[in-house]
């Protein structure tokens, strides 16, 4: 038999080249890729609903296509167009005889006779004249494309190229344009009308020759019931429901997200993880803050929640819905702006992580001038002193300042860029101090990922065994396929550790009113969150950042164009967006004490400083186990009292037998001075008895001006220079002091300790002397 072949072959060289020839054509006539079409950019939720979709770079709503095509609409197309579909080849001989036959005696062409396989070649090379030679081309490029794909897949491609009028290419786009919803949830009679689309799309279309549309689906929907394909009462139902009259507009639940997810997958059907019910709660949340803020010339506002444990995004609203004079299509979520107050916290970890400093420990809140930079407090009033937990929860800037400086400016950029917070991007110098009071730039994106890296940091310690993740400070992502990767667990911290982090999150979660909320109501305590707000300087951003065990919101709020509004404070204009948002998502749990990062210790409950022997009233608390190195309290100091306790005494005065040996709280006069006002209980240190030979004991300083300070003289109306008010503090009010420019003497004040000096340019020496002898002074520069 082989023999025989191979002897014909032999003997026919000439058409078995032919034969070979023709067939290797055949093979390769059908292009690889039969569409090159652009298609629109599709974002869906994490459920499968459509958020939004851009349109084609040709014009047209042509969506990616379809992983599988609706029933209903399957059943519609081929009983409408082939109902021979699944049997033939790629064409269909009797139809082509048919449509043959009475296109010749009609001398016109009338009727086509194609197969949804041929329909498919012919979208695909884009609409050639219907000429008999073209269709012969078609019939062989249609058995072709029957030997490469399946008739699911051919169907597939019919359904996500066809033409539906206009300029709504596709099943999928075609659903939602003439019927706001998925090809999914179609009925009957929406499927029966997009089936008899592509039919005529130029000439009838939902809008367009509504009556000749009508007759197609309801003759259509007549078939289905005679080929018991729908029962009677489905039938009437259907050709009772109305046709479209106009395409709906596409939904744009999250414009800005789309315009993200263009840049990397243009042309692509992408699932995100956003919850479609979060993300609609989000816009509705922003539209009406929106309208009130605009009141207030604040056009533009950015809402972002993170899942703490899948690390992807839930929400994310880029901007308000104002217009465009307002840069409605600017994605607020990844713009850099400045930061305010809410790095705070990272600096408030790093010293606890490094171990300089306790939650309960006092800080220095005084005005404050360092170099030429002089950082003031929100409402510009002082404590003296305040625990650096509570600076922190009130938001204090003279103290995060001067923690600042003393933790090292150079050390807090290196772990700023340890966090991966890009905009941040020059030399810690570039920066200086006020770095942490918005002297840099970052945007929501960064700030909310490092915020659930700090909470899933304490989840995972308390998971696994009091261990950490390599890569607990990881990027987020939109993308719900793609799964994040925390690392391997390890022993060692990744940047701070979890006692540091939980003790932050302490003083956030007792953020009630910080500096600057007058305005504004209590937030539901019963809601265990850990929120920091923050305001840049000109009021021109407001920040507000909340986390729970399972949820991250950032809020950013502000005027695009950077233009500053009274009014425009952290906890004013941004928190309120931040606690509608947590009162829509489910109640947390408060995060795991990570008991294996801390240690319980006696701490002076004055101070806040690890307890000394001369501490009165100790208290024992948790502390980070770094801060196991901190000083003991340096404020609490043996004093010696006469038996009446109304003055100091010593040995040159006063027999040890009859002495009073006390502890005594006592403060830097500075210090002393502001924190007594605020502290009525604040006891003083007795001054020395009169015939006691004084022991040296700074008991004077300055309020203002510091040391190397800059003077302007300020001038009246009438051009008359004006001179400056120097203030003193001292620990003993009614002690006399005696006042000295350069070496001349000024006069001298009792209790209240201010005088006014008017010295000419160029560089000054104040002197003050008290009368105990004890001396403080000042170097001034009087510039013009």
């Amino acid at each position: 038999m082989i023999a025989r072949i191979i002897k014909k072959i032999q003997n026919n060289k000439i058409k078995t080249i032919i034969l070979v020839i023709l067939l290797i054509a055949y093979y390769f006539c059908l292009p690889e890729t039969l569409f090159n079409t652009p298609t629109s950019t599709v974002i869906e939720s994490r459920e499968g609903n459509l958020l939004g979709a851009k349109i084609a770079d040709d014009g047209q709503w042509r969506f990616p296509p379809l992983d599988s095509i609706p029933e209903k609409f399957k059943t519609c197309i081929i009983q409408f167009e082939d109902a021979y579909f699944y049997s033939h080849p790629g064409f269909n001989p009797v139809s082509i005889a048919k449509a043959l036959w009475q296109n010749l005696t009609s001398g016109e062409v009338q009727r086509g006779g194609s197969t949804l396989t041929q329909q498919v070649i012919r979208l695909s090379r884009k609409g050639q004249k219907r000429t008999y030679f073209e269709k012969g081309k078609e019939i062989i490029l249609a058995t072709r494309l029957e030997f490469r794909y399946s008739k699911d897949e051919i169907l597939k491609l019919y359904a996500s190229h066809a033409p539906f009028g206009g300029n709504v290419v596709g099943l999928d786009a075609a659903a939602w344009r003439y019927f706001g919803r998925r090809p999914q949830e179609l009925s009957w009679a929406e499927s029966a009308t997009l089936a008899v689309l592509p039919n005529a799309p130029s000439l009838i279309y939902p809008g367009k020759n509504q009556i000749r549309l009508k007759n197609k689906r309801d003759r259509l929907l007549k078939k289905l019931l005679n080929e018991e394909l729908i029962d009677q009462l489905t039938y009437e139902l259907a050709i009772e429901e109305p046709l479209p009259q106009k395409p709906y507009k596409l939904p744009q639940t999250a414009k800005h997200l789309l315009d993200k997810v263009a840049e990397i997958h243009k042309g692509k059907r992408v699932q995100t993880s956003v919850e479609s019910y979060l993300q609609q709660e989000a816009n509705v949340i922003v539209a009406k803050h929106y309208s009130e803020l605009q009141q207030n010339q604040i056009y533009n506002a950015a809402v972002l929640v993170l899942d703490v444990k899948t690390r992807k995004v839930l929400a994310y609203v880029g901007n308000t819905p104002t217009d465009k004079a307002h840069q409605k299509d600017v994605n607020i979520v990844h713009k850099p702006r400045s930061t305010g107050s809410i790095m705070k916290p990272f600096l408030y970890t790093a010293i606890l992580d490094a171990g300089d400093l306790l939650p309960n420990t006092l800080v220095v809140d005084v005005p404050t001038q360092i170099g030429n930079y002089n950082p003031k407090n929100f409402k510009e009033t002082y404590d003296g002193a305040v625990t650096a937990k509570r600076a922190l929860s009130r938001s204090l800037n003279v103290p995060a300042v001067r923690m600042l400086q003393q933790f090292g400016l150079d050390k807090f950029h290196y772990y700023l860029q340890k966090l991966e917070l890009k905009d941040i991007s020059y030399p810690a110098d570039h920066y200086g101090l006020s770095l942490i009071l918005g002297g840099a730039e970052s945007n929501l994106w960064d700030l909310c990922k490092t915020y659930a890296a700090f909470s899933s940091t304490l989840t995972h310690f308390g998971e696994n065994s009091s261990q950490y993740f390599t890569n607990e400070f990881c990027e987020p992502s939109f993308l719900w396929d793609e799964t994040i990767d925390f690392g391997s667990l390890t022993a060692e911290k990744t940047i701070f550790d979890a006692g540091s982090i939980y003790k932050t999150y302490e003083s956030l979660k007792e953020v009630n009113r910080p500096e600057g909320e007058e305005n504004w109501e209590f937030f539901d305590s019963s809601k265990q969150i850990a929120w920091k707000t923050g305001t840049s300087f000109g009021f021109r951003d407001a920040w507000a950042i909340g986390t729970t065990k399972d949820y991250v919101v950032g809020v950013w709020v502000g005027n695009a164009d950077g233009e500053g509004r009274p009014g425009l404070i952290g906890t004013v204009a941004a928190a309120p967006i931040l606690f509608d948002v947590f009162d829509m998502l489910p109640k947390s749990e408060w995060f795991p004490v990570p008991y294996d990062e801390l240690q319980e210790v006696e701490i002076c409950s004055k101070s806040g400083y690890r307890a000394s022997d001369l501490c009165e009233e100790k208290q024992l608390q948790f502390i980070p186990i770094s801060g196991l190195k901190t000083k003991p309290c340096p404020y609490h100091v043996l004093v010696h009292l006469d038996l009446d306790e109304r003055y100091q005494v010593n040995s040159s005065c006063q027999p040890l037998n009859q002495m009073v040996h006390k502890s005594w709280f006592v403060l830097p006069p500075l210090m002393e001075y502001y924190y007594q006002n605020k502290n009525p209980l604040y006891k003083t240190l007795p001054p020395f008895r009169k015939d006691c030979t004084a022991e040296f004991q700074k008991q004077l300083d300055f309020l203002y001006p510091e040391e190397a300070t800059k003077v302007f003289l300020p001038k009246d109306f009438d051009g008359n220079t004006n001179g400056v008010i120097v203030r003193l503090a001292h620990s003993i009010p009614d002690t006399k002091i005696f006042w000295y420019l350069d070496e001349t003497f000024l006069g001298t004040t009792e209790t209240i300790h201010e005088m006014e000096i008017k010295p000419e340019t160029g560089i000054h020496k104040i002197t003050v002397v008290d009368a105990l002898g004890n001396e403080a002074t000042r170097t001034i520069e009087v510039q013009e």
